[in-house]
């Protein structure tokens, strides 16, 4: 198999021929070379820019961002705060896979889902069920990953408070711009992603019990 630093100087030699408008019949016969490798890189949304967010997360709870976004509700439209039900608050995510990535968390500070209650159990899954459907009207989103990490292992950034993240996907939204220059094009901004989710919330009819 073809290590990442491997494919990547394939893929580059054969753009570089196709922006100077050199086909050549090699860039045909390499496709097997790459076969295998890009089946892996298929499997998987490539994100080193998240670094900085995960290099910044702490353990406690003292340094827990949504703890802090939980008791600071008059800074939800600064922390791009989407909705508050009476046991979850769904957030946009500052260091977003994709545009409208959201999480959704209880508002209090749990690792495990052993440790919800029933009732917070169900507004989670609630509010899931919702912010899925109200980025898919407000983004014409074409697919989801929805899921929660549990432990450092499993890819969790802040493993001590519990939160489901919706990814919003679309056709082609990780391209060769994110494999080989570690660059991830959000089309829009955090604002106007959270303008565009409560606008289409209320044409919908959905929101957060209170």
């Amino acid at each position: 198999m073809l290590s990442f630093t491997e494919y990547t100087e394939i893929v580059k030699k054969h753009c570089s021929r196709a922006v100077a408008h050199q086909p050549s019949i090699e860039l045909w016969q390499s496709t097997s070379e790459l076969t295998t490798t890009m089946t892996d890189f298929q499997k998987n949304i490539w994100a080193p820019w998240r670094m900085e967010y995960i290099a910044g997360l702490g353990e406690g709870k003292d340094d827990c961002f949504l703890c802090r976004l939980s008791e600071s509700p008059r800074d939800d439209e600064k922390n791009h705060v989407l909705w508050r039900g009476a046991r979850t608050l769904a957030v946009l995510n500052r260091f977003p896979y994709s545009n409208g990535h959201t999480l959704i968390a209880p508002t209090a500070h749990l690792a495990e889902p052993e440790d919800l209650s029933d009732e917070v159990l169900l507004e989670l899954m609630q509010r899931t069920r919702d912010v899925k459907r109200v980025l898919q009207a407000a983004l014409q989103a074409q697919g989801f990953n929805i899921g929660i990490n549990l432990g450092r292992c499993a890819g969790a950034g802040l493993p001590g408070h519990l939160h489901v993240h919706v990814v919003p996907r679309w056709g082609g939204d990780t391209n060769f711009i994110t494999v080989l220059g570690d660059v991830k094009v959000i089309p829009q901004s955090l604002v106007e992603v959270r303008r565009l989710f409560l606008a289409s919330a209320e044409q919908l009819g959905l929101g957060p019990a209170g």
